[in-house]
């Protein structure tokens, strides 16, 4: 089969590893050519362009652009393509992507890979990415089965684990385990810049160690990622921060108040309920 990917990053440049190691015949479009030619060198795609014709003759294609790039340059892609292409996208957020696209190309699905890293770039493409991570698909009523069916056949081949959901439930969902914990873990990081002492700030930047290390993580990488991640997931993101304050204020209540007993309790409680999300 032959399968395009637009948008040569973390993300395609993944695909593209695994999609050609199933046997496909993987197209590339980056707005560099440069990184084009990354693509091809590495063994990521077998062709790789600038321009977006390349992608004519894709049966499947992948829109792996940032989050704000994935409606218009589909809008762009749409006058080269047959009417039974099948594209799909991995961006993460879901409701404005498939409101805008749906109407435009019948054989579109909504789709999240979940799996990466703070990398970025054609560079931090890897193999397996996408072994034993969820990947969510978000068809609608009028997507048509065959479409699913093939989509499904490929991200399957990818060692992915399958989940369905409405755009608007997946978008409340990842507002909690994925866009609340980047700012959080960003506003971690604000805090510690906020320290006024040069003494204690080099200290602490001295004794950091594994646990900074994985709360400060994904408060610390792609920034445009991040920016559009609240952007298109505003109104979700909003509601699961207020939450998160609140249960933070609740906190501070307890050890101001020194009720350790308490404090414990909260605490064994996460430590019971954190395995079910891992």
């Amino acid at each position: 089969m032959k399968i395009g990917i637009l948008g040569l990053g973390l993300i395609g440049g993944s695909l593209g590893f695994d999609l050609r190691s199933q046997g496909h015949y993987v197209l590339g479009v980056s707005r560099r050519q440069s990184t084009c030619q990354k693509a091809v060198d590495i063994g990521s795609v077998d062709q790789a362009s600038i321009d977006l014709l390349l992608l004519a003759s894709a049966e499947v294609v992948f829109i792996c652009t940032p989050i704000g790039l994935i409606v218009p340059q589909v809008e762009q892609l749409v006058a080269h393509l047959p009417e039974t292409t099948i594209v799909t996208d991995v961006g993460s957020v879901k409701t404005p992507i498939v409101k805008a696209l749906s109407p435009l190309w019948n054989n579109f699905i909504g789709g999240h890979p979940m799996a990466g890293n703070t990398d970025a770039g054609i560079e931090a493409a890897q193999r397996n990415l996408f072994v034993n991570r969820p990947y969510v698909l978000t068809p609608i009523d009028t997507t048509p089965t065959s479409a699913i069916t093939v989509l499904e056949e490929i991200v399957r081949s990818l060692g992915s684990i399958i989940y369905h959901c409405q755009p608007e439930k997946h978008d409340r969902a990842v507002s909690w385990i994925s866009h609340l914990p980047v700012i959080v873990s960003a506003s971690l990081m604000a805090a510690c810049l906020s320290e006024s002492d040069p003494e204690i700030f080099q200290l602490a930047q001295n004794l950091a160690s594994s646990g900074f290390r994985d709360t400060s993580r994904v408060g610390a990488g792609n920034s445009e990622l991040g920016v559009m991640m609240a952007q298109y997931n505003r109104q979700a993101l909003v509601n699961s921060l207020h939450q998160y304050r609140q249960n933070l204020d609740t906190f501070i209540h307890i050890i101001e108040k020194e009720q350790w007993e308490l404090l414990e309790d909260k605490l064994k409680l996460n430590q019971q309920h954190r395995p079910k999300f891992l």
